[in-house]
């Protein structure tokens, strides 16, 4: 199968391109702003481009793709703060213009990564896809647009689709740097002998899902039978165990790992975060026959030992 990956170079896509290679052709189109040359695979194809460029149909007529998996994203919840323009033009615009290249070159599936943002402040947990919706930040109410932009694109055509809400992604290549999620910042610290700085009171919960499980529910959905025809696999599916964590146990579950058995610093609750966060991954079970495998403090020393290396 011939497969675009849209962000091919950053943390969740670089991991999920050196597992398609194996038995796919992929080509990545990344601008590398956050993502990184050396996450790249010596055997996909690479287009650098910034998935507005308008040279961006014509990358897709090319390779001609069978599916499409969108992971490019302005994904930083501070910088939505800031900026709330140019996250709706990349998490908004950006989707529906590769939705619709994905069309136009004839392609059979696209997938597009949203996020457990789109649910704001629960009012449930564990989270159902037709729970609430009540976005907390910029960046959650662009990832929920953009859901609505890919069934608007691709409602009613020949190509499937699906938008799936990632929990909390951890795991190998995820940058420490600006919002690169918080296991990443602990394990960052804890590898430099710093110890992790904790917002609030720690109590805060999230869905924490390793990047290897992630990976398999993509592929799992290229993959599905449905792309061949059939009812195929429209709508939004939760990516997560359902599993809550504290941000205070997910650093206590580190401290072996990393040997580190002195204070956390403390420091104030930032903006627009959620107190508790959990998913329900029973549909991406129900239709995809995907779930999550990789227990937390497995993922968690394999992911520290990565930043240790470093």
């Amino acid at each position: 199968m011939r497969i675009i990956v849209t962000g091919g170079a950053g943390f969740i896509g670089s991991n999920l391109v050196h597992v398609l290679v194996q038995a796919h052709e992929v080509c990545i189109v990344d601008d590398l702003s956050s993502g990184r040359p050396e996450n790249l695979h010596p055997a996909a194809m690479m287009r650098t481009m910034d998935i507005l460029d308008q040279r961006l149909p014509g990358v897709f007529e090319e390779f001609a793709p069978e599916a499409v998996v969108h992971l490019a994203a302005q994904p930083s919840v501070t910088a939505s703060f800031a900026d709330p323009e140019r996250d709706h033009a990349v998490n908004v615009e950006g989707t529906r213009a590769v939705a619709r290249a994905a069309r136009a070159a004839g392609a059979r599936r696209v997938l597009s990564a949203s996020s457990a943002a789109v649910y704001g402040e629960p009012a449930e947990i564990p989270l159902r896809e037709e729970s609430r919706t009540e976005p907390a930040n910029p960046y959650g109410t662009s990832k929920l647009t953009a859901e609505s932009v890919l069934a608007e694109e691709l409602g009613g055509s020949e190509c499937d689709f699906a938008s799936l809400r990632f929990a909390n992604v951890y795991g190998p290549r995820q940058d420490a740097a600006g919002e690169g999620g918080v296991v990443a910042v602990f394990c960052s610290a804890l590898a430099e002998g710093r110890a992790p700085v904790i917002h609030g009171n720690g109590m805060q919960t999230r869905d924490f899902i390793y990047v290897g499980d992630v990976v398999g529910a993509l592929v799992t959905a290229v993959a599905h039978e449905g792309a061949l025809g059939g009812e195929g696999i429209q709508g939004v599916y939760n990516i997560a165990t359902g599993v809550e964590t504290t941000i205070q146990a997910l650093a206590d579950t580190l401290r072996p790992a990393a040997q580190f058995f002195g204070p956390f610093e403390h420091v104030p609750e930032r903006e627009g975060d959620v107190r508790r966060s959990a998913l329900d991954p029973a549909k991406a079970a129900d239709t995809l026959g995907w779930q999550a495998a990789v227990p937390l403090a497995t993922g968690l020393g394999a992911t520290f030992r990565w930043f240790a290396r470093r």
